[in-house]
């Protein structure tokens, strides 16, 4: 075990290609997003589930990868989870960002260095997070804020903090770079052919002619 955890987060995709099972597009995208992160070296791999995806979530995992069993699909709720088992610091991704680049991970653990939250937006408009990272425990104000993955952007994270009694400066947040999520039509032209990985999500497309 290290002192460092990435968490897949198994919310429900916004969005999934016409033509394509919903259900099948959603297990893709979780399956590349774990066999990207699992590999990876000095970063313990866990996945995050309510009871009702906790089938989902044993169905992708690796044999090593455990899961924390969840009340509600947000990060705040894994943050606190791996918290409990041990972990100094985590990060939680969700599970539509099949190509992403192991290098964005290391990015966010740097950036708790000197901060104690870090935000990754979700490119090109920035309107939600590609991840969020933590030092734990989770600091109390974020806790209280409880922001979503979806919705939340890094003006907006700041802000939650603001309105918390005894937040801290705006300058605790770490600003990361972002990366591109599977969230609507517009986001499959943005998928890089030249990465390796997501293999899954790869031969779905491929079985229709949705690009």
């Amino acid at each position: 075990m290290t002192d460092r955890c990435v968490l897949v987060l198994l919310d429900r995709p916004g969005w999934a290609p016409p033509g394509v099972d919903a259900q099948a597009w959603r297990r893709a995208l979780a399956e590349d997003v774990v066999d990207l992160l699992a590999p990876l070296a000095e970063v313990d791999v866990a996945l995050a589930a309510t009871a009702a995806d906790r089938p989902l979530a044993e169905d992708i995992r690796w044999p090593t990868t455990p899961v924390y069993e969840v009340t509600a699909a947000r990060p705040v709720a894994a943050l606190t989870a791996v918290a409990r088992a041990g972990y100094r610091q985590a990060a939680v991704l969700p599970a539509d960002l099949p190509d992403l680049p192991a290098l964005l991970i290391g990015k966010l653990f740097r950036a708790l260095s000197d901060r104690a939250v870090a935000a990754a937006p979700r490119l090109p408009d920035r309107a939600d997070l590609a991840a969020l990272a933590s030092r734990l425990p989770v600091p109390e104000w974020l806790v209280t804020a409880d922001p979503a993955l979806t919705g939340t952007d890094q003006a907006g994270l700041r802000a939650a903090g603001r309105t918390v009694p005894d937040a801290p400066p705006h300058g605790d947040v770490a600003a990361c770079p972002g990366w591109h999520r599977l969230r609507g039509p517009a986001d499959l032209t943005r998928l890089d052919e030249s990465l390796e990985g997501w293999e899954a999500t790869r031969a779905l497309l491929a079985t229709g002619s949705v690009r």
